[in-house]
């Protein structure tokens, strides 16, 4: 008599599912809240930059730092300390009496969503390693839907937030989802033993990370030859942090595991020009519908849900299916063809045209996240999949970020036709760098495999 093999539990999913979609909704669906904001509290574009800014920053420094915290405590400490920070977050944005106060809630929110990922991507792996599953494919599909698509349909539920109750309740919103991810996450997170020995946390290497990838966003924010310091603070701190992870015994980031990880490493270098394409376009169109095409927030989330719809189909449909490489040399060609679009539309063109771009947008969205997705589940090691799924969010945030760099350079206060097209230019670079990464990059043939 044969045993039936160990199937996932799926009493996890609900916390898994719910942690990882409160960053990616949370970084977009304030893209139609950035004009209401600035008219309420007569801040300039530039200003309500930070609000975009400011979360990224949090995001990218906190993912990978959470991710060696859950590799080493396990996912539900940190999940249920996440969610405090994400109510307070809600609480200080929904009430805050200026434009500061704003940026310091959307900071107190990136910290608060750096957990849930990196947990869903640990317990995807134990539960894989229980059940003896290599892939196990319909969940990480669960997953990529969740974090990608969700950030497409943010400006659609920020704008349907907005039309009723005011842009503060895309902040209110917050304190509720964290009271459930309070409620999921004692109920349903496993505890975790505590390490036999204790861990020696490796606080000047996590120091000079925070302080190099710190002062390179910020002068991505604003590049100008009077922030060159910035630059070359950037390079000071990165070659500190090198020398300190190859001599010190217990690194935070293990360069040499991770530099003879080339395969690993490309991914991310994948992600983060994918995201430079997807963010630019969810911010500087949904900016553009609004200033330059004139339609409210609301009419221009809803502009963007075919996109929304699009990329859930496409994630359903080919996440049980072998084929990384195969599916990010469409979405990078969608991207391309969606780029070419971008510059021919302007003022009059048809709303219809206007969601017929939205959905050729939607399939590298559906596309590309699931691919680098699996990538890394395949070519990380085991014991670090926390940490090496918050590198997979810390490049996310890194193109959203060169993305905001490039909508506050093309698009300018107006957010015009001329500063989009402008703007599409950009992006099409990026989308055409990433196809010439792809095609020669053998490694994704072995991911197939291992599927």
């Amino acid at each position: 008599m044969t045993t039936a093999p160990a199937a996932f539990d799926r009493r996890l999913l609900p916390p898994m599912l719910l942690g990882t979609v409160l960053n990616p909704v949370n970084s977009s669906m304030i893209a139609v809240a950035l004009i209401p904001i600035g008219l309420a509290l007569g801040a300039s574009p530039a200003q309500t930059a930070w609000l975009v800014s400011g979360l990224y920053l949090a995001t990218a420094v906190g993912q990978p730092v959470v991710g060696k915290l859950v590799d080493t405590y396990g996912p539900r400490k940190l999940y249920l300390a996440g969610a405090v920070l994400l109510g307070l977050g809600g609480l200080a944005g929904a009430l805050a009496p200026d434009l500061w106060v704003l940026v310091i809630a959307r900071v107190l929110i990136g910290f608060g969503t750096c957990a849930g990922y990196p947990a869903a991507m640990y317990l995807v792996r134990r539960e894989a390693e229980r059940t003896g599953a290599k892939s196990p494919a319909g969940v990480l599909t669960a997953l990529a839907v969740g974090a990608q698509t969700v950030a497409v349909v943010g400006p659609t539920v920020g704008g349907l937030l907005i039309g009723l109750g005011g842009w503060r309740t895309i902040f209110a919103i917050n304190v509720p989802m964290a009271l459930l991810c309070l409620v999921l996450g004692t109920w349903r997170l496993p505890r975790t033993a505590a390490p036999r020995e204790r861990p020696r946390f490796d606080v000047i290497g996590i120091g000079l990370f925070a302080v190099s990838l710190t002062a390179l966003l910020f002068f991505l924010m604003e590049p100008h030859v009077v922030t060159l310091w910035l630059l070359a603070l950037t390079v000071a701190g990165g070659a500190g942090f090198a020398v300190r992870e190859l001599r010190t015994r217990e690194p935070f980031l293990d360069l040499r595991v991770l530099g003879g990880n080339g395969p690993l490493l490309t991914t991310y270098g994948r992600n983060l020009l994918a995201y430079a394409v997807s963010y630019a376009f969810i911010y500087g169109y949904t900016q553009w519908l609004e200033a330059g095409r004139g339609l409210s927030a609301s009419h221009a989330g809803l502009i963007l849900l075919p996109s929304f719809l699009m990329a859930i189909v496409v994630s359903t449909l080919t996440g049980r299916h072998r084929g990384v490489r195969a599916k990010l040399l469409v979405g990078a060609a969608a991207q391309i063809v969606a780029c070419a679009l971008l510059l021919v539309v302007d003022q009059g063109t048809p709303l219809v045209a206007l969601i017929g771009l939205g959905l050729v947008v939607g399939i590298p969205q559906g596309l590309n996240n699931l691919a680098n997705q699996n990538a890394v589940f395949h070519q990380a090691q085991a014991d670090r999949m926390g940490q090496s799924a918050g590198l997979l969010r810390t490049f996310t945030y890194l193109g959203a970020i060169l993305a905001s760099a490039a909508n506050g350079a093309f698009l300018g206060a107006d957010a015009g036709t001329a500063g989009l097209h402008h703007l599409a230019i950009f992006m099409l670079g990026a989308a055409t760098l990433m196809l010439v990464v792809i095609i020669p990059d053998r490694s994704l043939k072995l991911v197939n495999a291992q599927r």
